[in-house]
């Protein structure tokens, strides 16, 4: 069956998730601008170095204006790209790009606090050649220089926040941090098992290095849609990934079965990609149960997070039941029960009972039709 490319790049959940993400930089990067500079001001005046003619309300409004105007630019473009380099460029190129963008951001944003500072000094508007002739004096200024590599670390930081929440998935890394898994303990969590169709045909036909390649791409490429949908990833096993979520967050919005949906999504946006550096384009079947399951710590050298349980066992057996029933999503009548809140436009559909292979009970299953 032909994929139907979809030219909408993103959906207003996705739009929404990037929305949430540059306002809390926003706001984290303004806290932390004022921070420095109420440690700064007191600092310099418990010295007395601050003379008369300093004005207060001017220095403030300035450091406000470029807190600002650095979260919005950080938040929404800067941030978004350099995150995106270091996916997927070499560490020394995305490393080079990412100094290079984030000074050409201190510079534009630099030049907006200056322009500020300097009309309110010499009293006149701030496209006035006395104000702007003074713009490139700033940039030589130890305050420019001192802020653009305190602002470069936090730029960084920011960096691996991110990436390492995306690893971890939405409140593990907290969680990690706090030592929430040091001891196991008994979660109810939703898993999704989806597996790429045809692989060993794919595989076969690509060659080992081009194939490898391949599962690289579609895994990045649907990394998006597993982290709008609040999802964790549990495992990369071959051509499979195990997604896993916490109640809460997988019931919310309909995320579990959205994260199917937006996956498809953003493959058919790169169907034309697939085609034309692969011959091919990835289609993947996916199965849903939920339970209680064994979550704790594991491992010495290489410490990680681990789950334990029969519900695992389950949803891999449902999801290998796609091909036999002839459809791409597949889920226990159990989940579909308590996930009632579905995507738009998508509605269930029961199968009936089937015996799972290795299961000793029938399981009651259902599928999910969009009406697109």
């Amino acid at each position: 069956m032909a994929i139907k490319p979809n030219f909408e790049r993103y959906n207003s959940r996705q739009i929404w998730f990037y929305a949430r993400r540059a306002f809390w930089i926003l706001v984290a990067w303004t806290i932390i601008s004022n921070i420095m500079f109420f440690y700064e001001f007191i600092t310099l005046k418990s010295n007395g170095v601050l003379s008369s003619a300093y004005d207060f309300h001017s220095a403030f409004t300035a450091n406000l204006i470029v807190a600002i105007s650095a979260g919005i630019i950080g938040g929404i473009f800067t941030v978004n790209l350099m995150e995106r380099w270091l996916r997927r460029l070499v560490f020394w190129k995305a490393l080079i790009y990412l100094i290079l963008a984030y000074t050409a951001t201190a510079l534009l944003v630099g030049t907006i606090g200056a322009l500020y500072l300097n009309s309110e000094e010499i009293g006149l508007p701030y496209y006035s050649w006395e104000v702007l002739s003074q713009v490139p004096v700033f940039f030589a200024t130890w305050l420019f220089i001192k802020n653009y590599f305190i602002w470069l670390l936090i730029v960084l930081i920011t960096l691996i926040v991110l990436m390492v929440n995306d690893k971890y998935g939405p409140g593990v890394f907290p969680d990690y941090l706090r030592g929430k898994y040091f001891r196991p303990k008994h979660e109810r969590r939703i898993f999704m098992f989806a597996d790429i169709k045809n692989a060993t045909g794919i595989a076969e036909s690509l060659g080992e290095e081009k194939y490898f390649n391949f599962l690289k791409d579609f895994f990045r490429h649907i990394a998006p849609a597993i982290v709008q949908t609040h999802a964790e990833v549990y495992q990369y096993v071959g051509d499979e990934v195990v997604v896993s979520w916490k109640m809460k967050w997988g019931l919310k919005r309909g995320n579990a079965i959205q994260c199917f949906y937006s996956m498809k999504q953003i493959i058919a946006y790169k169907a034309p990609k697939y085609l034309k550096k692969y011959g091919v384009v990835p289609n993947f079947k996916v199965g849903y149960h939920f339970g209680t399951v064994m979550v704790g710590e594991i491992g010495q050298i290489k410490r990680d997070i681990a789950f334990s349980g029969d519900v695992l066992n389950t949803t891999s057996r449902i999801q290998s039941m796609c091909n036999e029933l002839g459809v791409e999503i597949l889920a226990s009548k159990e989940f579909a029960d308590i996930a009632y809140k579905l995507p738009k436009g998508v509605t269930k559909k029961d199968l009936g009972k089937e015996k799972l292979r290795g299961k000793s009970e029938e399981i009651s299953l259902v599928t999910y039709l969009r009406n697109d």
